[in-house]
């Protein structure tokens, strides 16, 4: 894979005897602070519950309903 431009002018002043800005990052810029955690019994219930649905959709093809001719 090829450089970033970034990446490059880093090296450069690096290599110019300049301070290195990677070291000038936050200790927390390499953490993920997303928390992650497992559906519950109950959530995955309530997703197959209304997979089918369509909410808001009122539309002509989605009503059930039928028309009798005489």
């Amino acid at each position: 894979m090829s450089k970033s431009r970034a990446k490059k002018l880093r090296e450069k002043l690096v290599r110019e005897g300049n301070r290195n800005p990677e070291l000038s990052r936050s200790p927390f810029s390499m953490l993920d602070l997303n928390t992650r955690r497992t559906k519950s019994k109950l959530e995955k219930l309530n997703q197959v519950k209304h997979k089918k649905q369509s909410f808001g959709n009122d539309d002509f093809q989605t009503k059930d309903c039928f028309y009798l001719y005489f």
